[in-house]
């Protein structure tokens, strides 16, 4: 089939690049490309060609048997179609239902970007995730543009600099690109979410997670579920608790096919100190800030910067384009399955249906419900714990018979050997004593100061060695080489390891010379 990508100005994205283009190609289809498509995304017309893409005009681009798009098509546009053509894009069949029904009017087929089910199987084409990836990237550079300071802190000559604060409300796909974005950046950020299992993931990344007091579950499309009424209030309070503290505030709570919820008051931006910043990336649904004007950016009289972009993840064309492309191409993977250039629509794999807004002129919005999140665990029984076995008291009587047999062993080898021999004895067992507690049980902190006392013992133990070494007994003789020799490698070892270790706190620059 060919695939048409049009123009979609002013929308800077494209919705195929030259290396997306050249896996379709492989899938068996063919691309038309319009001309000038990719050049706000700097992708000329000669980079399509290369990839073996036809760079054509607007009408041989809408005579496509598929239209790829990163929107929805215009009613212009949509006045275009004809009967048997599919539409692929970001069509919103939740809020724009004129949209849906003009589709099917047209005969065409639609599938819709922003109906991916967020279930794993369909992670690769999900659209809605690698944009909002993006926009959380570029919300933090637009942070800082508007901030008018460094996020980092320093300590210079002129005085000490301190950190940004950042607060990321909503740690999904855009909160995480926003937090690791301001952390990448030196900022001191934290962050917050109504689902407490995100906290590790915002910790693992270096920014502190502020618990709310009571959180809401997953609801069963993948997303947070609004809070309403205690916990509703009880985030409340944190965000008008960081407001007046942090100077940088972050939204990202949006809801698919619903208003945005309201988090940050007009009394919390009053709050906050001159030239803070509010990025709010769900200005598209109305936004998360009481005052954001959606798609526009101006300071209130308090000194407090609102950016209320709806386009953020268009202002990083080139690389929105490569993954909006990249979900295009998988998508295609799966409507493709023998990589023949046909498509194959099949209503029974879910992913197929949940995209699917209309199909040959009936519309097939709103989808059968799909269960994406994983059900709660059923609590195991309580397992009854096993009886612990008794504990026999220690026989005291035991412990001094043993006693009395070491002993009285003692006075026998004391009666029987010689005084020097067992004067030897007696500095060996204490030896073996001391050299447990001093040796094996010694903190692994402690291992260099160690390394230096047990070379010096080493030393020691060749040095008797070597006196031995004249002895008239062979085995005299042989035991006293083989101590020289294990003494040896325990010194040069413990030396090499200490230098090692002394190696890593000295400075290897030469000194600086004197002026």
């Amino acid at each position: 089939m060919l695939i048409g990508i049009p123009n979609e100005a002013p929308e800077a994205r494209v919705a195929a690049t030259p290396s997306t283009v050249a896996q379709l190609l492989r899938l068996g289809h063919r691309v038309a490309v319009q001309s000038g498509a990719g050049a706000r995304a700097s992708i000329p017309d000669g980079a399509f060609t290369e990839a073996g893409a036809d760079v054509v005009t607007a009408a041989e681009v809408w005579q496509s048997d598929v239209i790829a798009m990163v929107g929805a098509p215009t009613p212009e546009q949509t006045a275009l179609l004809r009967q048997g053509q599919t539409v692929v894009g970001f069509l919103h069949p939740r809020t724009d239902l004129g949209l849906t029904e003009a589709l099917a009017a047209r005969g065409v087929t639609a599938l819709s970007m922003d109906m991916v089910p967020r279930i794993s199987r369909a992670q690769s084409l999900d659209a809605l995730s690698s944009m909002a990836n993006i926009a959380g990237y570029r919300a933090a550079i637009e942070a800082g543009h508007a901030f008018g300071r460094m996020f980092g802190g320093q300590v210079t000559a002129a005085g000490k600099v301190p950190p940004a604060k950042v607060f990321v409300i909503g740690t999904g796909v855009a909160g995480l690109a926003a937090v690791g974005a301001a952390r990448n950046l030196g900022a001191e950020t934290f962050a917050t979410d109504v689902r407490p299992e995100t906290a590790e993931q915002v910790e693992s990344m270096g920014a502190r997670f502020l618990h709310i007091a009571t959180a809401k579950e997953v609801s069963a499309d993948g997303y947070a579920r609004e809070s309403t009424g205690d916990d509703a209030a009880k985030a409340a309070l944190l965000y008008a608790e960081q407001a007046r503290t942090v100077d940088i505030i972050i939204t990202t709570a949006a809801i698919p096919g619903r208003p945005s919820p309201k988090l940050i008051t007009a009394d919390m931006v009053a709050s906050m100190r001159p030239g803070s910043v509010i990025v709010d990336l769900a200005a598209a649904g109305g936004g998360n800030c009481e005052v954001t004007r959606p798609g526009e950016t101006y300071t209130t009289d308090g000194g407090v910067t609102i950016i209320g972009w709806t386009d953020l993840a268009s202002r990083l064309p080139g690389q929105a384009s490569q993954l909006y492309g990249t979900n295009l191409v998988n998508l295609f993977k799966l409507l493709t399955p023998g990589a023949d250039g046909e498509l194959t629509l099949d209503f029974d794999d879910e992913v197929h249906r949940q995209m699917t807004v209309t199909r040959d002129g009936e519309i097939t919005f709103p989808p059968p419900p799909i269960q994406v999140s994983a059900a709660p665990a059923v609590a195991a029984p309580a397992a009854v714990p096993a009886p612990l076995p008794r504990v026999t008291p220690p026989d005291q009587w035991a412990r001094f018979r043993r006693l009395m047999l070491v002993a009285a062993a003692w006075l026998l080898l004391a009666l029987v050997l010689p005084g020097g021999f067992l004067a030897h004895i007696l500095v060996f067992g204490l030896a073996c004593v001391v050299g447990y507690y001093v040796v094996w049980g010694v903190q692994p902190a402690l291992y260099t100061p160690l390394m230096s006392v047990s070379n010096a013992i080493s030393g020691t133990t060749i040095v008797g060695a070597i006196t031995q070494l004249t002895s008239p007994l062979l085995h005299v003789q042989l035991l006293a080489f083989v101590a020289i020799v294990l003494a040896g490698i325990n010194c040069v070892g413990g030396f090499a390891i200490t230098q090692r270790m002394l190696g890593l706190f000295s400075r290897s620059d030469a000194p600086a010379k004197e002026a």
